[in-house]
């Protein structure tokens, strides 16, 4: 009995022990963590941005994107016609896009550029450091978080079901930030990012 009591105790102790488990397909974040903070991001429109600029939004979704891969640019359009509905300067609802890729076609002037000749509604941030995107543990473009009033991550994954030029029939970050929105959790928090490009991570040393 003694040994019983024991061997309850260790696996006690093991499982309190255990780091928390990322989410099913993202290996760094999971639906309930609180999300990583950004400070002093480039954006195309000439200044320094924070996650902290959105604290008067109550839903907040963060779009990793560049501006090289062929299915973040064909996403391009729905990201816009979301944030026209949604995410407009009076909406309870912010939405921002980061860059981290390093190459020249995704270096800040070309974003600029990109950015002028689409006119997003919404801040393109630049890091090239990447620490953002580890921190998210963001593989692909376009990948999205959605941001609950607490800020903490609600939803991870895809925007919808069909990646351009198919036509979706499941918008996941419509249905994910109505949720947030009410103070609900959405019933599926998580899936598998667009088949996009892989975000071009640079080596770290310590990699």
């Amino acid at each position: 009995m003694r040994l019983l009591t024991r061997l309850a105790v260790i696996a006690l102790l093991v499982t309190l022990a255990a780091p928390a488990e990322a989410g099913k397909f993202n290996k760094t974040l999971s639906p309930g963590d609180p999300a990583p903070a950004w400070d002093n991001l480039d954006g195309t429109d000439g200044t320094k941005h924070a996650l902290a600029d959105f604290k008067g939004k109550d839903v907040v979704v963060v779009v990793f994107t560049c501006n090289s891969c062929p299915v973040a640019e064909g996403y391009e359009d729905r990201i816009i016609g979301f944030a026209t509905k949604h995410a407009g300067p009076d909406a309870k609802v912010g939405l921002v896009a980061i860059n981290v890729n390093t190459g020249k076609d995704d270096a800040l002037p070309a974003m600029k550029v990109r950015a002028g000749k689409k006119k997003f509604p919404f801040p393109y941030l630049y890091d090239p450091t990447q620490e953002i995107a580890r921190k998210y543990g963001a593989a692909y473009t376009p990948e999205f978080f959605v941001l609950d009033r607490d800020r903490k991550v609600v939803y991870l994954g895809a925007m919808d079901d069909k990646a351009p030029p198919g036509e979706a029939k499941l918008n996941h970050l419509e249905v994910a930030v109505a949720a947030a929105l009410t103070g609900q959790k959405p019933e599926l928090a998580e899936t598998s990012a667009a088949a996009g490009c892989r975000i071009k991570l640079n080596r770290k040393k310590d990699d």
